[in-house]
């Protein structure tokens, strides 16, 4: 056997199936390029679902883990540490709000805005005990766990795992009239991505996002933003809602917040908001570390240079020009925004990924017929055309 078939089989033998990874085993990585166990370099086309939008080991960034790791990595949140009070205000200040409660996991974040949500609906906005509802749409995907596949419409994601945790209402993805219909006096949110990821990448009709603004100001509901994929300069501005215009109540981070090193998550919203929590309400005791702040505070700083977002525009107006060349009897639609990219094909997206790995480039497909391209920001504009090259390439069968 070779060591990556011998290193898949152990997989397959011990771990649970609940991924369908392509057939490689990675053993070092560097900026844009993947090696695995056997000596042979990708180049990386998905970056991690964002979470590597910074590259694989960035220096700046793995500079910044060695540096705390030799000082202190861990006193949960019994204790302050000095980074968490500067963490906190630099990424507050880079969403415009208030205050930030940190967590770990994408999951985590969500499921924190979910309860602030209802929290703040009961305490804030007078909805009667027990009686709050949540708005979200069709094609979601916020994570795994049971609360949030209960409002899922992914089968593969929600079924067999019920009961399901009531409060939500599920309307189509860029309907107003359908949101405006399932909102009342009980709505307590509207919990959006402002362009679907796992759903292959949709980009909401224009003046979607600023409807569901205006309807959650009218209602007094809180917009809450699921940015997790799509913040943090995925789609060339700080977050994916700057290109509508749209400031919502309440940011959920995650992913590229943790530098491609460690996860690290994080609901922003103002005080007013977040100000219902009082101690013993909501925890976690990696939330917050000093590791994760430390790094979480110097993905925050390089934020603020707009450098990666520019990128992400520059790069990502090259790459949609590519796709836009692409035969319309192979590839049916191309959406996206940004280095951020759905390939709708007119048949299955996995052979494709599959020839594309043969040929030196890594992505993955989503729901059957879906190619998603996501480099790390830091890509050159040669590496892309290149990767773009073999996808034509694999494209041709």
């Amino acid at each position: 056997m070779t060591p990556t078939e011998e290193l898949r089989a152990m997989s397959d033998e011990h771990s649970a199936h609940n991924y369908h990874p392509l057939p490689i085993v990675v053993a070092e990585a560097d900026g844009v390029w993947l090696t695995d166990v056997e000596g042979r370099r990708y180049l990386d086309m998905l970056a991690a679902y964002s979470a590597v939008n910074f590259g694989h080991r960035n220096p700046r960034l793995t500079a910044a883990a060695k540096r705390q790791m030799d000082r202190v990595t861990l006193v949960s949140r019994a204790f302050d540490h000095d980074n968490f009070g500067p963490f906190v205000t630099e990424l507050a200040e880079l969403c415009g709000k208030d205050m930030v409660l940190p967590m770990n996991s994408g999951a985590e974040g969500v499921e924190t805005a979910l309860k602030t949500a209802r929290k703040w609906g009961y305490e804030v906005k007078g909805v009667p005990d027990g009686q709050a509802n949540i708005v979200t749409f069709e094609g979601n995907f916020h994570g795994r766990t049971t609360t949030i596949v209960s409002f899922s419409t992914d089968a593969d994601a929600k079924d067999s795992y019920g009961p399901y945790t009531p409060g939500f209402r599920t309307v189509p993805y860029g309907d107003v009239e359908a949101l405006r219909a399932a909102m009342d006096d009980n709505t307590v949110g509207v919990l959006v991505e402002p362009i679907q990821g796992e759903a292959g990448v949709n980009v909401p009709p224009s003046g979607f996002l600023q409807a569901v603004r205006d309807l959650c100001t009218a209602n007094g509901s809180l917009m809450i933003a699921d940015e997790i994929q799509s913040g943090l300069g995925r789609t060339g501005d700080t977050f994916a809602c700057e290109h509508d215009g749209v400031v919502p109540d309440v940011y959920i981070l995650g992913k590229a917040l943790g530098g491609g090193i460690v996860p690290v998550s994080a609901v922003v919203a103002d005080r007013d908001v977040l100000g219902v929590f009082r101690p013993g309400q909501h925890g976690s005791t990696f939330g917050g570390n000093p590791l994760a702040c430390a790094i979480g505070r110097e993905v925050v700083a390089m934020m603020k240079t707009g450098e990666y977002q520019e990128r992400s525009r520059t790069l990502g107006a090259h790459m949609h020009e590519r796709l836009g060349r692409l035969p319309s009897d192979v590839a049916r639609q191309i959406r996206g925004r940004g280095l951020w990219a759905g390939v709708e094909l007119h048949g299955a997206a996995r052979p494709v990924s599959e020839r594309l790995m043969e040929l030196g480039v890594l992505v993955k497909e989503t729901h059957e017929t879906t190619l998603r391209l996501a480099p790390p920001l830091v890509i050159e504009r040669d590496e892309l055309d290149w990767a773009l090259d073999q996808l034509e390439i694999a494209l041709k069968g």
